[in-house]
């Protein structure tokens, strides 16, 4: 157990050792992380939905559940929701990505797919994360549906009220 200090002068006396926990206040190092067929791989999640995505050098095809991304999400804004993280790392051309997605509506699944793209383009690249990071698309949005109570209509609509 450590030597109690009574007056100002032990204090003086105590030498001045670096704080125990200096080393764990460096930054972490993000190292890459590839699989065997050298493609990074991540799970991106928003809503109900979850997709699968794999991230390898090539063209800039994106293909979601072996469909093209302009097939599968027919809508230009979710187009545009899958595009963000490669163009904000400025990276739209530069890799090819695969992803399977199951589960929620259109909007979640192109969420989740661009939570997944953006996890997998920070295993491959660990420089984009600090980009990636600040333009929050590492964040997964936690917001879900919230469950029907008993005795409600809905979550928190009651059922319409009658004196009679």
């Amino acid at each position: 157990m450590a030597e109690e200090t009574k007056t100002l002068d032990d204090l003086g006396q105590i030498k001045d050792a670096p704080p125990a926990g200096d080393a764990a206040a460096a930054a972490p190092v993000h190292e890459q992380k590839l699989d065997a067929h050298g493609r990074a791989y991540a799970t991106g999640k928003r809503k109900d939905a979850i997709a699968r995505v794999w991230l390898k050098p090539g063209k800039g095809m994106i293909t979601i559940n072996k469909k093209d991304y302009t097939q599968y999400f027919a809508r230009p804004v979710l187009q545009m929701l899958l595009q963000q993280p490669l163009t904000a790392a400025s990276r739209n051309t530069q890799y090819d990505i695969m992803a399977t997605v199951k589960g929620g509506g259109l909007s979640g699944q192109a969420g989740a797919v661009r939570h997944g793209i953006s996890k997998a383009l920070t295993y491959f690249e660990p420089e984009l994360r600090p980009a990636l990071k600040k333009g929050g698309f590492l964040t997964r949005d936690s917001r879900v549906v919230e469950r029907k109570k008993y005795g409600r209509a809905k979550a928190r609509r009651s059922f319409q009220f009658s004196k009679r």
